[in-house]
């Protein structure tokens, strides 16, 4: 039974296509695209609004020289907010619960800011590998755990946005398998335990969304670190 719970997580195959690419490719499939007419609809309207509060948002501390990555990381929000927000479909496989893939997105991301700081400005980049006062005896301990906190950066990205998809769906699955089997038996617990449910799909539609967010947001201080 416990085996089984984990089996939303692999990735599927049909007629030896893997549908991780279908559902990478959905996303920009459905999002609505900008045409040339004075007036759009409410949709397209909707999503122009909310582009522009999230880049105004991200780029608000970041300087101009920040401003090139907008397109990268509204790119990235779009995607992975799409794909969460498909994954709580019903008979659907969400990318985002793979490590590998949120792996993928966050180190050559992650990499990118380090190199634009080491390229740009190598002092401040190497400034932050040690606080300023430290007493001369705690400075090579001190380096080396700045660097590993450096490279543990990316890990923690993808780590964090496994794990709050994954524990999300598997307490669906759990309170849903439970309310099928109390249903029968307890009608008055069933009902309880969908309204708690219920409660539950309405967080991880919130979630998904934030997690999305602070994905990108982590992303954009990095940034910031090393512009």
């Amino acid at each position: 039974m416990t085996l089984s719970l984990f089996d939303q997580f692999m990735s599927p195959t049909m007629m030896g296509v893997p549908l991780i690419t279908i559902a990478l490719l959905t996303p920009c499939i459905m999002l609505p695209t900008p045409t040339t007419r004075w007036l759009n609809n409410r949709l397209l309207t909707m999503q122009n609004w909310f582009i522009n509060q999230f880049t105004s948002q991200i780029f608000l501390p970041l300087g101009l020289n920040a401003h090139k990555w907008a397109l990268m990381f509204m790119s990235l929000m779009l995607l992975i907010i799409s794909i969460n927000m498909l994954g709580l479909l019903p008979y659907t496989f969400t990318p985002t619960t793979q490590l590998s893939m949120n792996l993928g997105l966050a180190v050559p991301l992650w990499l990118a800011t380090v190199i634009i700081g080491m390229r740009n400005q190598p002092t401040i980049a190497l400034g932050h590998l040690l606080p300023e006062g430290t007493p001369t005896l705690l400075i090579p301990v001190l380096v080396i755990i700045e660097t590993i906190s450096l490279f543990i950066r990316p890990l923690a990205l993808g780590v964090r946005l496994t794990a709050n998809l994954t524990a999300g769906h598997l307490l669906i699955q759990l309170i849903a398998t439970a309310t099928f089997v109390l249903m029968p038996l307890m009608p008055a617990v069933a009902i309880s335990t969908a309204i708690l449910l219920y409660m539950l799909t309405l967080l991880e539609i919130a979630v998904a969304m934030i997690q999305a967010y602070v994905f990108v947001l982590l992303l954009s201080l990095y940034l910031q670190e090393n512009v």
